[in-house]
């Protein structure tokens, strides 16, 4: 299984961005996917999650700025993330979870930079 991102670069502040990410390889029954991130300096954190049936959660920084959506058939997430701030700032990972053997599939980070 391989999950490739993409949509991650400079940004101002204030400004939106949309991160993709597609896993191939392997067909396997997703349980949740979402995206992480990790800024310099500080530990990774959940940004936002969907699972298969399509219930979202999202980390309080990013609630009301940040929306996710999947596409299950075609193993893609997304995310849009609006009024960016520095603090969002961060390599963003993308991640499936099987719902068979519970395991998690990682993609290898994508750069979000939001100038003030």
């Amino acid at each position: 299984v391989q999950l490739q991102a993409s949509g991650g670069g400079l940004v101002q502040a204030g400004g939106s961005l949309r991160l993709s990410c597609k896993a191939s390889g392997t067909v396997f029954s997703v349980h949740v996917m979402g995206w992480y991130r990790q800024a310099p300096g500080k530990q990774r954190e959940l940004v936002a999650r969907i699972t298969r049936d399509g219930s979202p959660t999202y980390a309080d920084s990013v609630r009301g700025r940040g929306t996710i959506s999947r596409d299950y058939g075609k193993r893609t997430v997304d995310l849009q993330m609006n009024s960016l701030k520095p603090e969002d700032t961060a390599l963003y990972y993308c991640y499936f979870q099987s719902a068979t053997t519970g395991r998690a599939y990682w993609g290898p980070g994508t750069l979000v930079t939001v100038s003030s």
